[in-house]
């Protein structure tokens, strides 16, 4: 959407009142990192360095067992930006056309992404860097759109990093897999050289626009600085390359990281479709590329965090907290070494839990505290919705449900009574239901895998086969013909 677009969209909508003047609800700052995995410091991660977003966890509400609804980037993004699932965004791949789930559903042409409620309701929506899909490492060193949704934003500002041509080294860790984006690589950049990274443009930017906005006047009609924004900031590390400056890299030596404990024939009772990123079959990497993968993705979380805390000490220091919302997410997780897994693409656990973090003005007696609710990335929409005022606005199609309950009340366990994945096209489709207790996994070419988390919690022994488990797994199963019987009506 070009500046004579929006503005042409802007007065057009202001004539007929859809911009109602002052945003009667906080700011939001909607951070969303990639391929970043629950590896925090206030996960219980006693190696991997993220004081920032540790300090990001003691203001706000951690939910310790959120799930993303695809464990790829663009679909998942998709998902909750639309708050849909999926199989009704019908985004099960990563896209790179502009529009996003609107052009692959036509369905959806008319359902507004969160972006564009708040847009549409009297906040200035602004974007930096990906949030909907983009091409990591291509379409970032080439500054595109990607998968973008453009109706989400009033301003959109791409990045143009080095990413594969940064400064430094590049070395291919993963001999079977070469294509960059895919494979394990990293760059250990010179610390005085840094300065090019796609992040810490994004973070300059976003920096940018939260100091412009908190400026006294009417210096910019367009941009309506009297309104709330809603500023969305999209990091790409830990995404690979795994890029990072050479201070955070000699923090994890590769000699002393410790790879995940899997026990011999791990993989023995696990479907094909479930081990297709072993490293034996995908990466072959030696034990100690591993090990190196391991330190740089590490080295790639604690640079990323860095950036966070930038974020939260601009917001300091214009005094923006105080009415900001801060919400920090992965749009997926990730294995690394986990079952012998490498990446995303599994239903593991590892794969589709994410690190989750809201802080709320209005909810400080719940600071600190976290969440054991069962919630999913589809209950970002109706959340931002019910914080900003806009409930009332949502479409009546949402999938997700609104998390502020529990950041009233972090210890009550009334969140969902089960979190839905899904994996792959048709061909090779993977779905998955996670209960309190149990994950029941069916794959398309009909293999199941049950695992008791409470006894197992590494999900190393499926269950499929055991006679004590029968009830268990047909009650499973009904849950999941549920939930598809769901997405027909």
């Amino acid at each position: 959407m070009n500046y004579l677009r929006i503005l042409v969209v802007f007065g057009f909508y202001s004539v007929l009142g859809v911009y109602p003047g002052l945003a009667s609800g906080p700011n939001v700052l909607f951070i969303v990192s990639d391929d970043l995995t629950a590896c925090l410091g206030s996960y219980g991660n006693e190696v991997c360095e993220t004081p920032n977003l540790d300090r990001l966890a003691s203001e706000g509400v951690q939910f310790n067992r959120a799930y993303c609804q695809y464990p790829v980037c663009g679909p998942s993004r998709a998902s909750f930006m639309s708050g849909l699932y999926p199989k009704r965004t019908e985004m099960l791949g990563n896209n790179y056309t502009l529009g996003s789930y609107k052009v692959l559903n036509p369905a959806l042409s008319n359902h507004p992404s969160i972006g564009e409620l708040l847009r549409t309701n009297g906040y200035v929506s602004l974007r930096v860097s990906k949030i909907y899909h983009m091409g990591v490492p291509g379409g970032i060193e080439a500054g595109d759109a990607g998968g973008d949704e453009p109706d989400s934003w009033d301003r959109a500002f791409n990045v143009m990093a080095p990413e594969t041509a940064s400064p430094g080294k590049l070395e291919l860790l993963s001999p079977k897999r070469k294509h960059y984006g895919s494979n394990f690589a990293r760059i250990i950049v010179p610390d005085d050289l840094i300065e090019t990274q796609a992040d810490i443009l994004a973070t300059n930017q976003a920096i940018a626009i939260l100091e412009s906005r908190a400026r006294d006047g009417d210096h910019s009609k367009f941009l309506r600085h009297e309104d709330a924004f809603f500023l969305a900031v999209g990091f790409v590390r830990p995404h690979v390359p795994l890029v990072a400056p050479k201070s955070w890299f000699d923090k994890y030596p590769e000699d002393e990281s410790v790879l995940p404990y899997a026990p011999e024939g791990d993989l023995e009772d696990v479907p094909t479709l479930a081990k297709t990123n072993a490293n034996e079959l995908k990466y072959g990497m030696s034990e100690l590329q591993q090990k190196q993968s391991l330190a740089a993705y590490y080295a790639s979380v604690s640079f990323m965090d860095e950036q966070v805390g930038r974020l939260l000490d601009t917001l300091d220091r214009l005094d923006l907290r105080k009415d900001t919302v801060v919400i920090f997410t992965s749009d997926h997780g990730y294995n690394l070494g986990h079952h012998t897994l490498w990446q995303k693409g599994s239903l593991f656990e590892n794969s589709v839990r994410v690190p989750l973090l809201i802080s709320a003005p209005g909810f400080e007696s719940a600071a600190g505290k976290s969440s054991d609710a069962l919630v999913e990335l589809v209950d970002l929409y109706p959340t931002i919705a019910e914080l900003t005022g806009l409930s009332h606005k949502v479409p009546s199609n949402l999938d997700g449900a609104s998390l502020t309950g529990l950041l009233r009340n972090p210890s009550d366990i009334k969140g969902h009574s089960e979190a839905y994945t899904v994996v792959g096209n048709k061909q090779k489709m993977g779905e998955s239901i996670k209960t309190d207790r149990f994950r029941y996994n069916y794959w398309v070419d009909g293999k199941e895998e049950l695992y008791d988390q409470l006894k197992d919690p590494e999900e190393f022994t499926n269950l499929v086969a055991s006679s004590v488990h029968v009830n268990v797994l047909n009650d499973m199963r009904a849950k999941l013909a549920e939930k598809n019987k769901s997405f027909h009506n």
